[in-house]
């Protein structure tokens, strides 16, 4: 059925219905490439910062854990003397 058809059959107002509709669909489709585009790029930037992060918090301490006192070597009798 061509527009001419259309136009003939069902009138004016359908067809400029129709091709709204139409056009509606179109910019909707338009408008979601970009949002696809950027849930994208969020996806696979919160995946590599995720590894990252995993990465480095599964790795064991290479030096001492508290790092604002040095290390004292306690003798047994202070470490019994300790009262808490």
């Amino acid at each position: 059925m061509s527009m001419f058809e259309v136009l003939r059959r069902f009138g004016t107002f359908a067809l400029l219905v129709f091709t709204g509709s139409v056009l509606l669909f179109l910019v909707l489709h338009l408008v979601r490439i970009p949002l696809v585009l950027i849930a994208k790029v969020l996806e696979i930037s919160m995946r590599r910062l995720d590894a990252f992060v995993t990465r480095h918090a599964s790795k064991p301490p290479t030096g001492p854990v508290n790092q604002f006192f040095h290390p004292t070597p306690v003798s047994r009798e202070e470490a019994l003397n300790v009262h808490a």
